[in-house]
């Protein structure tokens, strides 16, 4: 369930200040600040999803989403004949009362993630402005002025992650929107992207492809026992052994917590893939030492093939959530008897 809508008043401006305290913590991780904004303006305002977009290229693309956004993270589209793309062309907010009647915005990209209205707010970095926070709603006419100024409020907060993040160069400033801190892999927005496009690549001929998501085992007992810090170490350790039993052409990334996510760019067949399985829960399994300790490493994986697991995003990666948590199980059964 939802968490309710707050009230324009003092408990907003507290929750805005919340919301800046926690992002202190978080450091350089832009990502996930992206992402931290995106959940707590959806909350503060009467929307139904929020997402942040950067400009790419000519596109604009989703790097954090909430809410009924969150299954379009990693999406992709026209910078031109967009509401967030005239926002970024003349560096003002703009607002829709319902797309249904306006011209100015995308309506099939409206009507894909279910919009009828919405505020889009500039997104700078130095002097440029380099993408938009938006708040969405399924209802026409959804938001008031308070709703906006929660929102010129919140993309202040993204600009100063923006700012700390990448202090020059705005390539850096892509670089650490699409990447974690941590590890240094891509980011969850990243990863989706990547799926998305291998998905449609491989739904115009191109050959089968496999989808690994990787469940670290144990990581709270390591951060309870021995402190966050060698729980921070094993978690790049267990990214470093993962890269390195991957390809240079799939992609391997870090989508939460303890969680990765691997894309197989081409695999021979499901025996093939299952044994690429194996091989990377052996190398994971290796004793890990820290700090004239031995900290214990293993990972739980799921396996989803295209097509023969699903042909949709959303198919393919709840089966590999799916055989995740059998594998998961099979690991506890022994502890349970």
């Amino acid at each position: 369930m939802s968490e309710p809508h707050i009230g324009w008043s003092g408990d907003r401006l507290l929750e805005v200040i919340r919301t800046q305290t926690e992002i202190a913590k978080l450091g350089l991780d832009l990502g996930a600040v992206m992402t931290l904004v995106a959940e707590r303006t959806q909350r503060l305002t009467s929307a139904t999803g929020a997402v942040v977009e950067l400009a790419e290229d000519g596109e604009l693309v989703y790097r954090a989403a909430s809410g009924v956004a969150s299954p379009h993270l990693g999406l992709r589209l026209q910078l031109a004949m967009s509401l967030s793309g005239q926002c970024i062309e003349e560096a003002r907010a703009l607002s829709c009362t319902d797309s249904d009647t306006d011209d100015r915005v995308n309506r099939e990209a409206c009507r894909l993630i279910g919009l009828r209205s919405m505020v889009v707010m500039p997104l700078r970095h130095h002097e440029t402005v380099v993408g938009v926070l938006k708040v969405l709603s399924d209802k026409p006419g959804a938001f008031d002025d308070g709703d906006v100024k929660i929102l010129e409020l919140m993309s202040e907060v993204i600009a100063a992650a923006m700012f700390h993040a990448a202090k020059y160069e705005e390539s850096e400033l892509l670089f650490q929107a699409t990447h974690d801190a941590l590890t240094g892999l891509p980011n969850r927005s990243l990863f989706y992207e990547r799926l998305r496009h291998r998905l449609a690549e491989a739904q115009r001929g191109s050959a089968p492809f496999g989808l690994l998501n990787v469940d670290m085992d144990g990581l709270k007992p390591i951060n309870d026992q021995l402190g966050h810090r060698v729980g921070d170490a094993a978690i790049r350790e267990l990214a470093r052994r993962i890269k390195d039993a991957c390809r240079a052409a799939d992609t391997v990334a870090r989508v939460g917590g303890d969680e990765f996510g691997v894309i197989l760019s081409s695999i021979d067949g499901r025996d093939g893939a299952r044994h690429h399985v194996e091989r990377l829960a052996e190398q994971i399994g290796q004793p890990f030492e820290f700090e004239w300790k031995s900290i214990p490493l293993g990972a739980s994986i799921g396996l989803a093939i295209y097509p023969d697991d699903g042909e949709e995003l959303n198919h393919l990666l709840d089966k590999a959530d799916q055989s995740m948590y059998v594998a998961k199980r099979a690991k506890l059964k022994p502890l349970l008897r």
